[in-house]
Order: structure tokens, then sequence, then C-alpha cells
């Protein structure tokens, strides 16, 4: 489902367990709309995310044939696993309906956009992984970011000082 504002993990419910972050995403990319998810997974990773190991560094999502694919979503080998143990790095199709899929498509083709997944989380003992349509930012748009955060912290810092007297 889209979300326009607000990510899917801070909604406020207590039964959302965040697995992984992709916090250079943020740094990375402008986010334009959120989706949530499902994703198809095998029963080893679902035990290997229920003990909080994954990893959302490299990965990216992509449309082909009308279907959403998770790709370089790193799931490591659930230790108590045998020869059933899935690969790590497998490609994993993600659930979403056909009118989402379409809007997606649509938007992709028109712009310079890409889907990022953002996190990672467990909702009512599914996994669900939390997509951005995003626009890559360039290096002045990060420096403005980076000195538009640092003004703010320090105003932040400067008020605290205030109201403490120690002026």
């Amino acid at each position: 489902m889209a979300r326009k504002s607000g990510s899917a993990a801070d909604t406020g419910k207590s039964n959302n367990k965040i697995v992984a972050t992709n916090r250079r995403a943020r740094h990375n990319y402008s986010i334009l709309d959120t989706y949530e998810a499902g994703i198809q997974l095998v029963g080893t990773e679902v035990k290997s995310l229920r003990d909080g190991q994954a990893s959302l560094a490299d990965a990216f999502a992509t449309v082909d044939d009308g279907e959403v694919w998770l790709r370089n979503l790193h799931i490591p080998e659930y230790h108590h696993g045998t020869w059933t143990n899935h690969p790590p790095r497998r490609n994993r199709k993600l659930l979403l309906h056909r009118s989402q899929i379409d809007t997606l498509v649509g938007k992709i083709r028109d712009g310079n956009l890409t889907l990022v997944p953002l996190s990672l989380y467990f909702s009512d003992g599914k996994v669900k992984v939390e997509l951005a349509l995003a626009r890559g930012k360039e290096a002045r748009d990060k420096r403005q970011d980076l000195a538009r955060r640092d003004a703010q912290r320090e105003i932040t810092r400067e008020l605290g000082r205030r109201a403490k007297g120690m002026t």
C-alpha cells in the first residue's frame, strides 16, 4: 500500500520488529513516495531474519515482465540449517497489487527514478519491505543537506544552552 508520509516502521505499532534499514538510501536519494510490499521467502530465510540478520546495503528493486524483484538483498544462511539452506543473495519477488505495479512502471519509465528498499521488518508475523520511489541526488544536493542538518543541530544546541542559562 502506498504511504504518503512517515515510514511504515514508524506507524506506532508495537508488533513491528525492524530487521534491517538502509541508512544510505536517504543520503543518496530524494524519496518521492513509499510503498509497503510483502516479500516471497523460503523457510530458512525467515528463520535467519528472526535472528535479526540481513543487509540492505546494496539492495535495489527492478520491474521485470510485470513483476517486482528485490535484488542483492543479503540474508545470511540460517546457522541451524542443513542442505536445505537458501543462497544468501538470490533474487526475491516482491508482492504488490497489480495497480501499484502499473503505477510504478509508469513513473519509472517517465522520469529518472529508481526503486530502493528503505527497511525490512516484521508486521504481524509477516516480513515486509518498505520500498521507496526515489531520484538520485547530486553531490551538491548532498552537501546542502549536510549543511542544513548541521545548522539545525547548532540552533537546537544554542536553544538548549539558553534554556539552561548557559549563554
